[in-house]
């Protein structure tokens, strides 16, 4: 049975800026196509086992060539596979999908063109430019600027264009900007008119540059300004001084890491994008129940005499997760507990315990193992029985120094931390270009893993790889591994929280800008 191919538009960078329908398509492809233009934060919504076959440039091959891109969606459709071909911004919209779309249609296969927002209207829209303004300009042309000067003069009537509407919007044209400039002027737009060139739009790597038709060139040369970007010609750009936005934000130009478990990133990952980061989600742990019947009769039996414990210490919000899933697998009741005190180790466990009824005590003044004692060890006696409910990659210091003070401890592993993570050639790119500002560590198994996923990359040395990246950990413990690791952090929160270590980019980042 043949396939279908969805040419979908990926919008201009930022990984929400796709539509509805477009991540829908992606969710259920079983093959992606794309190039640099499409974040690679869109790949992480594929389905499990989803081929994404890059075509654009890399190191040992140059950019595929569109006859042979629209011959790998023809054999892949042929082959009765759902088929997404990811283009940046819109399709329609100098993606040449046309090309695409004839030929699939020529083949018997079926497809669908999916709309993107095109960088023509959203980039501009970053830089705090609107394409159109009521006191500047009522009307908008869109115009390649990618072809050679002999083309642009073919497909371009440059005396109708040029004062046509009152914005031009060129995409793709930076390596013309003398030309296009020369020719607006030639053609009646005085010299004085603003120009702005956006270039990687709507990403943390957006870099907006000013001038005028007659400076414009020089302006490029000087900052030796790269494409791809956007160039805006017209009085809409005069509105940039007014209407900033993203560059004000707290974490706006920064790249950052998250290499916490998919199933817990979400806080971290939305609290970057609200204050204007670009978080790659490149998880590098995930938390299972364990296997096992050996490990399981260990947590029955521990859990099935909760009232004789007269402390319960959760250590992380993952204990109190995990410790549920084990009490309705084995249909124990809560309320076993009842004379049990409960500790907690900071507010996301405490939080975590109070949704499911369960209060704790004041909270330790250090989020870690050892502000339980700080805090409780005046009402700890010897011979109270206390239960630690928590994972297998969990320290020894706690337990040993209860032990210690002559209580009787339980340990119970109640979930696993096992090594995630796909090879992912976009984070090596990112990081060959030193396009990844800083990492992001939240317990000592994410430094490990995050360091050996590099090396099972191919990777000899990770930590050359690694230089000048900041690295940010949410606390001493993991902090500590992270300098045994070989690494040198850089940004330590006051508070170990993911709130805390928000707070400490955030000073980080304005810190950079001052310099």
């Amino acid at each position: 049975m043949t396939g279908k191919v969805y040419l979908v538009g990926a919008g201009p960078g930022d990984a929400k800026l796709i539509t509805v329908k477009g991540l829908e398509c992606i969710q259920k492809a079983d093959v992606l196509v794309y190039d640099r233009l499409a974040s690679p934060r869109l790949l992480k919504h594929m389905k499990p086992g989803g081929q994404k076959i890059y075509v654009g440039k890399l190191p040992d091959r140059h950019t595929m060539k569109q006859e042979e891109i629209n011959q790998l969606l023809i054999d892949l459709a042929l082959e009765g596979k759902t088929v997404v071909r990811l283009k940046g911004g819109d399709p329609t919209i100098f993606g040449r999908v046309g090309e695409e779309a004839e030929l699939l249609r020529r083949h018997g296969i079926y497809y669908e063109i999916v709309p993107g927002i095109t960088s023509a209207i959203s980039v501009p829209a970053y830089a705090g430019i609107p394409v159109t303004h009521r006191d500047y300009a009522s009307s908008l042309s869109i115009i390649t600027g990618h072809e050679s000067p002999d083309k642009l003069d073919r497909s371009i009537h440059w005396d109708k264009v040029t004062n046509a509407t009152g914005t031009l919007v060129f995409l793709m044209g930076v390596a013309k900007i003398g030309y296009i400039s020369d020719q607006l002027i030639k053609h009646g737009r005085p010299p004085e008119t603003p120009v702005a060139l956006v270039r990687w739009g709507t990403r943390a790597d957006q870099e907006t540059l000013v001038g005028t038709l007659a400076d414009i060139e020089d302006k490029v040369k000087a900052a030796d300004f790269q494409p791809p970007a956007v160039i805006v010609v017209g009085d809409v750009v005069l509105q940039r001084k007014q209407l900033q936005w993203v560059e004000a934000l707290p974490l706006f130009g920064k790249r950052i890491i998250v290499t916490r478990a998919r199933s817990q990133a979400s806080e971290l990952v939305d609290r970057i994008e609200e204050l204007g980061g670009e978080p790659y989600e490149f998880p590098v742990i995930e938390t299972v129940m364990p296997e096992g019947e050996e490990k399981k009769a260990k947590i029955a039996s521990a859990l099935g005499a909760l009232e004789a414990y007269d402390w319960v210490f959760f250590t992380s919000a993952n204990g109190v997760e995990f410790f549920w899933r084990h009490l309705a697998e084995l249909k124990v009741d809560i309320r076993g507990l009842h004379r049990a005190k409960i500790g907690a180790v900071g507010p996301a466990t405490a939080a975590a315990l109070a949704e499911r009824g369960l209060m704790a005590e004041e909270l330790p003044a250090r989020f870690q193992a050892e502000g339980l004692l700080e805090a409780f060890g005046p009402r700890l006696e010897p011979g109270q029985k206390v239960l630690l409910p928590r994972g297998d990659l969990a320290r020894e210091w706690l337990p040993d120094k209860l032990r210690e003070l002559g209580l009787e401890v339980t340990e119970v592993d109640t979930y696993e931390t096992v090594v995630t993570g796909e090879d992912d050639i976009e984070l090596i790119r990112l990081l060959e270009e030193k396009r990844i500002h800083a990492i992001t560590f939240t317990s000592s198994s994410t430094v490990r893993n995050f360091i050996s996923i590099l090396e099972r990359m191919g990777l000899e040395d990770p930590l050359q790889l690694l230089a000048g990246v900041t690295i940010a950990c949410i606390g001493p413990v993991t902090e500590e591994t992270a300098v045994e690791a070989g690494l040198t952090p850089g940004l330590l929160p006051e508070e170990a929280t993911i709130e805390g270590l928000v707070q400490e980019l955030c000073r980080w980042n304005e810190s950079t800008r001052l310099r």
